[in-house]
């Protein structure tokens, strides 16, 4: 079975996440997708494939090599998809041979692939270009990573004559709101390293993230019946509104920096006269400036609060994740032997930045370096996400170069 094949099955799952939720999985109907993935490893031969309470698959593709002390690597996915659009019902259209045209999605003229919005759309001219239908997201993200890695596993399988050592193989909920990594057992999955394939353009190895915290900050005020609030009441929603637009309108926000510039985004409002909250993340390359931008927040905030008697500032600070890069400077090798194994598919490698985090992030700092590699996805989370045929094909191609250059780099 092609990779398209599996990915055209594995999309028509609705697999949405659901970040209200307090169950893990957050949605019982991801565990559809993740059962049929275990049935589907032992049908090509991974027998130990198992699903676990919290709902991980791992699975085993035995070594083939005749050497001893190949390491043990890892490839990972995730099945659910983003809470932000719908992922039930989605038609996969196959345009095949792509002729370099805006692509018009059938169940939604005003859905518009539009090329000069999308760079990447030029290189896939003659190409075969996967798009949902209008109404949906697609779920490449990250399909295409579960795609490539269960039909690199088969053609692994198939082929024994290719030295490898043992690959891990876990699929995973839940990465879509942040728990991916929740309850993920390190230790029990044996690995290494392990690669994430869950990134965009072909030929990209992503080896750097963003670090992370999340910040919340609670403005305490005075309610009382506003018929009789005169030199009484303090209205808190007016003094988070005046912190927020203290805020620098021309830098540190998502909408004015790109490349290694960090940001500070309030993205939730929970809005009462007696409290309300604001919740940012603050998000920087370098982790030590993560507590500069934070110290400006509070600096900002107290400000605020002297400018309202009577009202009274919170502050809380959560981790969230830390840059990968810190971990795998340490072991230069994991992501250099990515980059080889895409130079022998015959693609250029592109090093890129990533401006968030990936389940990778966590994984590194819990034990297991984990950098991201191309899956093809585009326009994640929207109507508008594409994927390329050829790119998927790459993908397996890639993993199937990884496995070998582990082999050949050990010492017999």
């Amino acid at each position: 079975m092609s990779v398209l094949d599996r990915f055209l099955r594995y999309v028509q799952y609705d697999t949405q996440a659901d970040e209200r939720s307090q169950t893990y999985p957050s949605t019982d109907k991801q565990l559809v997708l993740l059962r049929d993935l275990v049935t589907e490893l032992q049908a090509i031969g991974l027998n130990d494939a198992s699903i676990d309470e919290h709902g991980y698959v791992m699975a085993t593709i035995p070594a083939t090599t005749r050497k001893a002390g190949v390491p043990t690597i890892g490839l990972i996915a995730h099945v659910d998809t983003s809470p932000e659009m719908s992922g039930a019902g989605v038609r996969p259209i196959v345009h095949r041979q792509y002729d370099g045209r805006d692509l018009v999605l059938p169940d939604d003229p005003t859905a518009v692939l539009r090329v000069a919005d999308n760079p990447r759309l030029a290189e896939q001219i003659g190409r075969d270009v996967v798009t949902a239908s209008g109404t949906t997201l697609l779920g490449a993200d990250d399909k295409a990573g579960v795609a490539e890695i269960v039909t690199a596993a088969a053609y692994l399988v198939a082929h024994p004559e290719i030295p490898h050592g043992p690959v891990r193989i876990a699929f995973t909920p839940d990465e879509e709101i942040g728990r991916g990594t929740k309850y993920f057992d390190v230790a029990r999955f044996g690995a290494t390293c392990a690669y994430t394939l869950d990134g965009g353009s072909r030929g990209e190895v992503e080896s750097e993230s963003f670090s992370a915290d999340a910040m919340t900050l609670t403005f305490h005020g005075f309610n009382t019946h506003p018929g009789y609030a005169k030199g009484r009441m303090i209205n808190a929603i007016k003094v988070a509104a005046d912190f927020i637009a203290r805020l620098p309108p021309d830098r540190l926000s998502p909408e004015t920096t790109a490349e290694r510039e960090g940001f500070v985004h309030p993205y939730v409002v929970s809005a009462s006269v007696e409290r309300t909250s604001v919740k940012l993340i603050v998000r920087d390359f370098v982790t030590a400036a993560l507590r500069e931008k934070e110290d400006l927040l509070e600096r900002l905030a107290k400000d605020t609060v002297a400018k309202f008697p009577g009202s009274r500032l919170e502050t809380t600070i959560e981790e969230q994740y830390r840059n990968m890069r810190e971990v795998l400077d340490g072991c230069p090798e994991v992501a250099e032997y990515a980059r080889e194994a895409v130079r022998r598919a015959g693609i250029e490698v592109r090093s890129r930045l990533i401006r968030g985090g990936t389940d990778g992030s966590r994984l590194s700092f819990m034990g297991l370096p984990t950098p991201n590699l191309f899956a093809g996805e585009h326009n994640f989370h929207s109507r508008l996400e594409w994927v390329s045929v050829q790119d998927m094909e790459k993908a397996v191609e890639v993993i199937v170069n990884l496995c070998r250059i582990w082999e050949e780099r050990t010492s017999s």
